[in-house]
């Protein structure tokens, strides 16, 4: 029997959300609490007050009170991004930044690019929370700094670095559907070397996803492994080698009633740092990076690999508040999915310039990519911002950004040689308050993509089902609101996006898009409990292009407490959806009702 096309395959697993959902915590926290610099936006570290970006940044704390799987649960309570998703962490999973479709955000973990070469995108199912230390958010486009795939934005991951004495850690937690969850793992530096490890293990037996197709539980299996090791050689010299692995075993529910579909889901990257501070004002960092991306499912059988590896070397001058950086840079994409065995690399070279003074901050970047099958793509972005007034700033960006099709988008039986990458155009701007405490902001874009790759009808292939074509154009334009502010003793958190993604030939919406989405969240001290809760709201949604298939609005109410209980214990429990609501995120896939999430965690202090 011919196996159905990927794009049906992946679009029919099924869905089971996490026990315990993510906070919304869009840069909740006060100013002072978060890092001071940042490294996403431009590639090299930065003061927090002079990106000019659309920022936000997601700290350990944070992500220990979320009770999230893995990363997808965790993003999609900040401001401008979606979830998608049929079935549960194990999944197919799709993240939508300021509406754009989900290969159109660049995902890094420790500087390692991620993404498959199937469909397209990160496979954020892949990737867990256990060893993650930070996050950061940049939206808007990025292909001036990192070429193809950053048309909406980019998300990079970090993981923890170790500091001071030995510090070793272990955590269990339970939860509903029979969710269990055990870390481990320990950090520390000595001297001149610094080091992490750890260990994390989720497993869920699941609930129903499908009623009406396979009445059976859906469950997953997630083991995690990560580790870094630094050495500071000398006051000039440092070295770092960062690993993940991330095997996530889940079952589904695929065409056939009764039958117990499997997708084993593995993620691992691989990267090697050599940092170099020549002078004061002068400094060299040079990467070296793998990252392999496994997908296969039984008893369909279905098996799918990519492999990227990359090298980046990035130099840097700064004198007073001018910032010059040039890039080198070249990236090989590897794709095994029988009959393709397809590879191909783009070189690239990239110049940043930036500056500070006063009240005006300025960052331009141009970029130029020779792809070995497209040929050469130059992409650019110019940001302006004006400080008017003590605690305001206005700012303002426009960027140009492409990615280049997948190797089966181009290969497959479904696919069409004759691809073109796809383009856009973006343009935004915006105002932003902040004093101590509190700050507000409000950012209007809109961002035009055209040869975008649609899954049409039969003709350009040979497949019966349908084909990829350059047939699409989007116009992606919206509002993004946030803010916080310290009210008494309850810290006050949230966003408003008001955006309207639409297909630009029918005027429709984009498919599992929502036109209005709220987030809101709040916290305060009583005695000795942290107690929060969280408000997400969207509105309603269409299930497919056409826009035939209403997916409904929804409102969730999230409630969170911890405490410490002695000096080395701490204790968090979660309710997450307290009015069990019912309500999908992709059509005929149901998501799990009221659950509960219980955790406990213990870290020893020497």
């Amino acid at each position: 029997m011919k196996k159905l096309p990927h794009p049906l395959r992946r679009a029919a697993l099924p869905l089971t959300l996490s026990c315990a959902f993510a906070p919304v915590f869009a840069q909740t926290t006060a100013a002072a609490d978060l890092p001071d610099t940042v490294v996403t936006a431009t590639r090299s570290a930065q003061p927090l007050a002079d990106v000019l970006a659309d920022v936000t940044l997601i700290d350990r704390a944070q992500i220990e009170v979320s009770g999230a799987v893995n990363i997808a649960d965790l993003l999609q309570r900040q401001a401008g991004l979606e979830l998608s998703r049929n079935g549960g962490p194990g999944t197919t999973t799709s993240l939508f930044m300021r509406g754009a479709e989900n290969r159109f955000t660049a995902v890094y973990i420790d500087g390692i690019r991620v993404d498959t070469q199937a469909t397209g995108g990160a496979p954020w199912e892949a990737i867990a929370l256990g060893q993650v230390e930070r996050v950061e958010i940049v939206r808007g486009p990025a292909a001036a700094v990192y070429g193809s795939d950053a048309i909406a934005g980019v998300v990079q991951i970090f993981t923890r670095k170790g500091e001071g004495p030995f510090m070793p850690y272990v955590g269990v937690g339970v939860g509903s559907h029979r969710t269990g969850k055990l870390e481990a793992g320990f950090s520390g530096s000595n001297g001149a070397v610094d080091y992490s490890l750890g260990l994390e293990r989720d497993t869920s037996r699941g609930f129903n996803s499908r009623q009406n197709s396979n009445p059976d539980d859906d469950g997953y299996r997630q083991t995690a492994l990560s580790g870094r090791l630094g050495w500071q050689i000398n006051k000039a010299h440092r070295l770092d080698l960062t690993g993940t692995h991330t095997d996530m075993k889940s079952q589904y529910d695929g065409f056939t009633a009764g039958l117990n579909d499997l997708s084993d889901n593995r993620l691992a990257t691989l990267g090697a740092t050599w940092s170099a501070q020549w002078t004061a004002n002068y400094s060299t960092r040079l990467s070296v990076s793998e990252s392999q991306h496994r997908y296969e499912t039984s008893p369909s059988s279905y098996l799918s690999k990519t492999t990227l590896r990359n090298v980046l070397l990035q130099n840097e001058w700064r004198q007073g508040g001018h910032r010059v950086t040039a890039a080198l840079e070249r990236r090989e994409d590897k794709l095994l999915n029988d009959p393709i065995g397809q590879g191909r690399h783009q070189n690239a070279i990239a110049l940043g310039y930036g500056y500070g003074s006063g009240p005006h901050t300025v960052q331009v970047n141009l970029r130029h990519d020779r792809d070995s099958e497209f040929g050469g793509q130059t992409t650019g972005g110019v940001a302006y911002g004006y400080g008017f007034a003590p605690g305001w700033r206005v700012t303002g960006a426009v960027g140009t950004a492409f990615r280049v099709p997948t190797l089966y988008q181009r290969f497959s039986d479904y696919g069409n040689p004759d691809l073109v990458p796809e383009k856009s155009r973006n343009v935004e701007l915006g105002v932003h308050w902040a004093q101590g405490a509190s700050r507000f902001g409000v950012t209007a874009y809109r961002n035009r993509v055209t040869n975008l790759i649609t899954f049409g009808a039969a003709g350009p292939c040979g497949s019966v089902y349908g084909c990829y074509e350059n047939t699409g154009r989007a116009i992606l334009r919206g509002v993004t609101l946030s803010g916080a502010h310290k009210l008494g003793g309850v810290n006050l958190r949230g966003s408003l996006d008001l955006q309207d993604p639409r297909d630009a030939a029918t005027g429709n919406l984009l498919a599992r898009r929502a036109k209005r989405i709220l987030k809101l969240g709040a916290d305060t001290r009583v005695a000795d409990w942290t107690l929060g809760a969280e408000v997400q709201a969207s509105s309603r949604r269409y299930d497919n292009a056409a826009n035939t298939t209403v997916l409904g609005g929804y409102g969730l109410v999230n409630l969170y407490a911890s405490t410490t209980l002695a000096r080395e214990w701490t204790l968090l429990a979660r309710i997450d959806n307290l009015g069990d609501k019912n309500y999908q995120v992709a059509s005929g896939y149901n998501t799990p009702g009221r659950t509960f999430y219980l955790g406990l965690r213990w870290t020893p202090k020497f």
